[in-house]
């Protein structure tokens, strides 16, 4: 069996490598169920939700805090009572497995 995503260490993606096939991109959404693939399996995306703006702004904050470790920044939008996350790497203009390893482990964080 496979090492589950949450246990993995994003890694350095450098352009010019092939993004998932949409096949390959839900066999790891797989992992992520609470995760959508969006735009024709380009994007993964969540939207989380608090009781008011203070929680919202924490889990942002540690998601911030996560990326800047892992090397792997996704789009996030929130305000009062929600955070919306998307993840795809920029760099390969579609999905990789770092970004199912950072869905993994913002899953924990919420």
């Amino acid at each position: 069996m496979s090492e589950p995503l949450d246990s993995k260490v994003c890694i350095p993606c450098q352009g010019g490598m092939p993004s998932l096939s949409a096949d390959e991109a839900q066999a790891l959404q797989a992992q992520t169920p609470k995760w959508d693939l969006t735009d024709n399996a380009t994007w993964i995306r969540r939207s989380f939700s608090f009781g008011n703006f203070v929680d919202a702004l924490a889990f942002v904050n540690a998601v911030g805090t996560l990326a800047e470790k892992e090397g792997h920044h996704p789009d996030i939008t929130f305000g009062w009572g929600y955070a919306d996350i998307a993840l795809q790497t920029h760099k390969i203009k579609g999905l990789h497995e770092n970004d199912f390893i950072m869905a993994a482990k913002i899953d924990h964080l919420a």
